[in-house]
């Protein structure tokens, strides 16, 4: 009887065993399966880039075969695009404007490449026309231009050495979003590019909520020179300053639209006797030194403008890195949206 009983016992503890061996296995299955499928899906998710890729743009129609590995850009902040994708340009057009030392680059280019572990790539010197020869040494896959301001003539002949991705509408005339939209397409980066907007809309966002009050505010960004106070230049809403201001969730006032006859333009000039319409800015934006404020305010015409009057001008240091970041990329307005959103609080609690 005893015997019985234990060898009851030890068949009961078999089957036991065997049950949760059998459990295990069933797990290890469905976990495998389970994995499978989450590969699946995951590969499902992807989008490939299918070539060739057609990107119409003012100066005709380009048209990019295969996936560019060789990326040259030229004019102003394509190779920030590049490189805020990750991507870094065998060659890029020199900075020319607001770079503190003799690299030819900004300080977040310079940062970017240094966080990618990249050496300088070839930079063009193009200030006294595109240098040709310099690019067509680069043997570029494709050539980025989505902001530029290159002519039919300088098109084409670009277009003899790869590729070219031109602005959309008119020259000098691309929002960051437009350049990120369109060098993304023509590196075969489409889906990524999307992030990157998203990712700098959301930072946009974050920095702006910490700035709220200029949040409805009426501004204008302007460029007036105290050494010829006669005229000054406005930057349109169409102009990636002005529509800057808009994504800081300020607004152009009625006065300044309502006088803008070529939609395409990214700029108008006004003489001093029509000052009058920027009467209604609660805010104005211009570049500038130390000395620029009190000139205007001195000046028996422009010194009556209200935003003058009152000091709510910010002014932008001429030829500094925050002066550059003014038509802004992801990288430059990483760089420098605190500093521009601190300069125009200032001039946003003057206003009463």
């Amino acid at each position: 009887m005893i015997i019985k009983q234990k060898m009851s016992l030890v068949l009961t503890l078999l089957i036991v065993m065997l049950m949760i061996a059998l459990a295990g296995c069933s797990s290890e299955q469905t976990g495998t399966k389970s994995e499978d499928s989450n590969k699946k899906t995951a590969e499902s998710e992807e989008t490939t880039t299918e070539y060739p890729i057609v990107i119409k743009h003012a100066l005709g129609e380009t048209t990019i075969e295969e996936k560019p590995e060789r990326i040259v850009t030229i004019q102003w902040s394509n190779h920030d695009i590049a490189l805020a994708l990750g991507v870094v340009p065998v060659g890029f057009s020199a900075a020319n404007y607001g770079v503190q030392d003799d690299s030819g680059m900004l300080p977040w280019t310079a940062d970017k490449l240094e966080e990618l572990g990249a050496e300088t790539p070839t930079i063009f010197q193009d200030t006294d026309g595109l240098d040709f020869e310099a690019i067509a040494d680069a043997n570029p896959d494709v050539i980025l231009a989505a902001y530029s301001g290159i002519t039919q003539e300088e098109y084409d002949t670009l277009s003899e050495i790869a590729p070219v991705v031109a602005y959309q509408t008119s020259p000098w005339v691309a929002s960051w979003r437009e350049q990120v939209t369109y060098d993304a397409m023509g590196m075969g980066m489409e889906k990524e590019g999307k992030k990157l907007i998203a990712d700098t809309e959301k930072l946009i966002e974050e920095k702006v909520n910490e700035h709220s009050e200029v949040k409805g505010k009426k501004a204008a960004f302007i460029s007036i020179s105290a050494d010829d106070l006669s005229k000054f230049y406005i930057y349109t809403p169409e102009d990636p300053r002005g529509a800057f201001l808009s994504e800081l969730g300020m607004e152009y006032p009625e006065s300044i639209t309502s006088q803008i006859t070529d939609p395409n333009s990214f700029y108008i000039e006004v003489s001093a006797e029509n000052a009058d319409m920027l009467n209604d800015a609660d805010v104005l934006v211009s570049y500038g030194n130390k000395d620029t404020l009190a000139a205007l305010q001195a000046d028996p015409i422009l010194g009556e403008i209200p935003a003058v009057k009152r000091g709510s001008v910010a002014i932008i240091g001429d030829n500094t890195p925050l002066a550059a970041a003014g038509t802004p990329n992801p990288l430059s307005i990483e760089y420098s949206i605190d500093e521009y959103l601190t300069l125009l609080s200032e001039a946003v609690s003057k206003v009463k």
